[in-house]
């Protein structure tokens, strides 16, 4: 029993570090695990540099790396290719290219949306920015935040993963926690239990 326990929680955290690109870690955790990563691992690899270019603003990198990988990719995924775009238009603006961000909505940002109402209400937020004198303070600045960027990032990562491997692509150990969380939470109310007060460690408080 403690085997067949030990060994799901192997795969939770080889899940994890496939899942997030951690190459890495990814293989010196099956090199004392023995866990099966279920992918090539040397595929982390150009998720990882995407992930690291798109997080730096480098967008037009990121782009040409995913195509150069997964070259129908974009052409498949309109979602995907509308957020990378709009993350370009984003860098643009934190530039203060405006001109240039004006021609790159409407020569690449305005033909992806086509007929989607959803992607069509977040091109007229995006352009929002261009309103304002100081777009990072505007009503619209989340736009500009570093969490947004992560987000896109995110979204590449999974389509990638997704067109690489067919695997699942939200890592389960973080769902897992947070459910371990909301659960404590619950139990907190009406009963005493060796309580796990460090997520990091998994130590158990003692029962009073």
């Amino acid at each position: 029993y403690q085997r067949r326990v030990h060994g799901a929680l192997d795969q939770l955290v080889m899940n994890y570090l496939v899942v997030e690109g951690h190459q890495e870690a990814a293989e010196r955790f099956q090199m004392e695990s023995g866990t099966d990563p279920g992918v090539e691992l040397s595929t982390i690899t150009d998720r990882e540099s995407i992930r690291l270019m798109l997080n730096s603003g480098d967008v037009a990198g990121a782009v040409a790396r995913i195509n150069d990988i997964s070259p129908e990719l974009l052409d498949t995924d309109n979602e995907l290719c509308f957020r990378l775009h709009k993350q370009q238009f984003i860098e643009l603006v934190r530039k203060g290219s405006v001109e240039a961000a004006l021609v790159f909505a409407t020569e690449e940002l305005a033909p992806v949306v086509a007929d989607s109402t959803p992607l069509l209400e977040e091109l007229e937020d995006v352009m929002a920015l261009l309103a304002f004198p100081d777009p990072v303070n505007s009503p619209v600045g989340v736009l500009m935040s570093e969490e947004h960027r992560q987000r896109t990032s995110q979204e590449a990562n999974r389509a990638l993963l997704a067109s690489q491997s067919g695997q699942e692509t939200d890592s389960r150990l973080p769902m897992l926690l947070q459910l371990l969380v909301w659960a404590q939470t619950r139990l907190d109310q009406t009963s005493s239990y060796p309580r796990i007060s460090d997520l990091r460690t998994a130590a158990l408080d003692a029962v009073e």
